[in-house]
């Protein structure tokens, strides 16, 4: 097991342990999938959307991040007409010794029920800043890039969830941050690092739809 993998575990158990709780993500898999994007619901390239999952990992990031509502989010992409949502997650491989990478799923997995228990889609203010802000995101996609398990903004090769969103629109010229941030204090971790919360907080970002 390599130092990155052991150190996000470690962390995981960590802030488990404060939490005094948690669930498998696999358990959650047990249930009856159903979408809960409601149909009427027309995702634009560039929308954030967010979700708030029940399992272990969604556990730890809710723990460290107490201000939000949400543990995973991702931006909304048009490929030839349909939908997609690129994001930067761990865990959810496609296939057998697919690696930890930004991944673009359809609307209907991404809020699957066996994933998500909530979400959200929130717009931003430019459409044009929107639609590059995607083609970002496609291109970290189409390149296959990593998930980041060290969480470090400053490395652009690999992305874990947040990092991803907030990047995809810094080089389309918005900071969806702005200024906000997270310090992460463990005995095996020293990092600033954003979490859901500081990309939802967003000025340049308006909420249509919660479910």
């Amino acid at each position: 097991m390599n130092t990155h993998v052991m150190t996000y575990m470690v962390l995981s158990a960590l802030l488990i342990a404060a939490v005094g709780c948690g669930h498998s993500d696999t358990a959650v898999g047990v249930k009856r999938s159903r979408c809960l994007l409601p149909d009427s619901v027309q995702l634009r390239a560039g929308d954030v959307v967010f979700r708030r999952g029940e399992g272990f990992t969604s556990q730890v990031v809710l723990h460290a991040d107490a201000e939000g509502n949400y543990s995973h989010t991702g931006i909304v992409v048009d490929s030839c007409g349909t939908p997609l949502i690129v994001h930067a997650v761990p865990g959810e491989p496609d296939f057998e010794g697919d690696p930890d990478r930004v991944k673009a799923d359809r609307p209907e997995h991404f809020f699957s029920s066996q994933l998500a228990t909530l979400g959200e889609v929130c717009r931003p203010a430019d459409s044009a800043i929107a639609a590059r802000a995607a083609q970002v995101a496609w291109d970290a996609y189409r390149r296959r890039a990593l998930f980041d398990h060290n969480y470090d903004d400053a490395d652009t090769t690999r992305f874990y969830c947040t990092e991803l969103v907030a990047f995809a629109y810094r080089q389309a010229g918005v900071d969806l941050a702005e200024g906000r941030g997270h310090h992460i204090n463990l005995p095996t971790m020293q990092q600033d690092c954003l979490f859901p919360s500081d990309i939802y907080e967003s000025k340049f970002l308006y909420s249509i739809v919660q479910f």
